[in-house]
């Protein structure tokens, strides 16, 4: 014989206070575990979302990022014969030889407050590769020109950074000339110029930093590692699906916010596991006299703990619900950070996804055991007569 649900349910009402204490702060100890999760698979989300599975990027092997690779004129060439790069209608390669280098930005509202911005020097091809990318304000850059394009990422934080203004980095000045947005991915915390110009500027003469290219076949890229491997002229460099490279760019800070973030959760989770024992051992308390009822009726040892167990477990999912229904909200703010990868500012979303919310809901459920279990435990081994004695 189970003890009626209505009867844990019921007993809410009774001890108001302590039970709203303890929703509270399960709710904020959710809310800060929801909120990790939401910061890491964001930068996670847009750094993927930059890249696509139809793309390939060259870079070289000990490089940790594009801005410290570098590629010869003469290697972007014998990549660009491959038979497993994709050719337009006229027979040229869909590829492009970025360069990327980092400059440095005030930003908006930061009395002396600098950030890091990439740049990319980009060629024609790029805009097919990365279709994503379109202008939102203003003209495309000309080419050979000292003219560029920012992200809508950069024109919101970075002063000066607006159409019309002029740049000035590795001793020229560079005009703005538009406003692309690129999707919410990594591209919209970037500026974009002509290669050519970019090369000149920064001296970089005929090198590149990573070359992306258009796969012929989905089914090629195994062979095209067959191709880099057996080439002596390749083996120092390394071909990478595009959305997979960008994807493990993000990994290392995915997994030290993650882990930061956890271990700040564990923090804050001990002390709503003590307010749910302190809650269930008062609600055991005040009703010696029901449990001993209880016990007098028929109801097994088993019967008790189960209902006081689970009414521990419902106060956690109530305070889940709480924090789950505040993070939820951070979805619509974006936020900075430093991309370790290229050493310059990434912005991004708080992202939510149902293996957040099945993590918080079962992280709340294991607070509610673990600060329930005890209590429950008391109330299952009380004494039906001193139970009973004590009314």
């Amino acid at each position: 014989m189970k003890i009626p649900l209505k009867y844990t349910v019921r007993n809410f009402r009774s001890r108001r206070l302590t039970t709203a204490i303890t929703i509270t702060g399960v709710a904020l100890v959710v809310f800060v575990f929801v909120a990790v999760m939401m910061l890491s698979n964001g930068i996670t989300a847009t750094l993927i979302a930059t890249g696509s599975t139809e793309n390939v990027l060259v870079a070289r092997k000990a490089a940790n990022g594009e801005i410290s690779s570098i590629i010869m004129n003469e290697t972007y060439n014998i990549i660009l014969t491959l038979p497993q790069v994709a050719k337009d209608a006229e027979g040229k390669p869909i590829a492009t030889g970025d360069v990327v280098v980092v400059i440095n930005l005030p930003k908006i509202g930061t009395e002396g407050g600098f950030s890091n911005v990439t740049v990319r020097g980009v060629s024609q091809p790029a805009f097919d590769l990365r279709p994503m990318v379109k202008i939102a304000e203003g003209r495309m850059f000309n080419w050979g020109a000292r003219e560029i394009i920012v992200g809508s990422a950069v024109t919101k934080r970075f002063e000066g950074a607006q159409i019309g203004n002029v740049i000035k980095f590795a001793g020229d000045n560079w005009t703005i000339v538009g406003v692309y947005e690129a999707d919410r991915t990594a591209f919209d915390s970037e500026i974009w110029g002509d290669v050519s110009q970019i090369q000149d500027a920064f001296r970089r003469g005929v090198s590149f930093s990573t070359v992306t290219f258009r796969l012929s076949s989905p089914d090629q890229f195994e062979a095209l590692e067959k191709a880099f491997a057996d080439d002596n002229r390749l083996q120092q460099f390394e071909p990478k699906i595009e959305q997979a490279y960008f994807e493990a760019q993000s990994e290392f800070m995915a997994i030290f916010i993650s882990v930061l973030g956890i271990f700040v959760t564990v923090f804050f989770s001990v002390g709503a596991i003590i307010g749910a024992m302190i809650t269930m051992y008062t609600a055991v308390a005040n009703r010696t006299t029901e449990v001993g009822t209880l016990r007098a009726l028929g109801f097994q040892r088993r019967n008790v703990l189960f209902a006081f167990l689970t009414e521990s477990i419902l106060i956690s999912l109530i305070g889940a619900a709480i924090g789950l229904f505040l993070a939820s909200w951070l979805q619509f703010f974006t936020v900075s950070t430093m991309n370790w990868g290229s050493f310059s500012e990434l912005e991004f979303s708080f992202t939510l996804t149902l293996k957040i919310i099945l993590y918080a809901v079962g992280f709340s459920i294991l607070m509610g055991v673990v600060g329930g279990f005890l209590p429950s435990v008391a109330a299952a081994r009380l004494n039906i007569v001193n139970a009973l004695r004590s009314a």
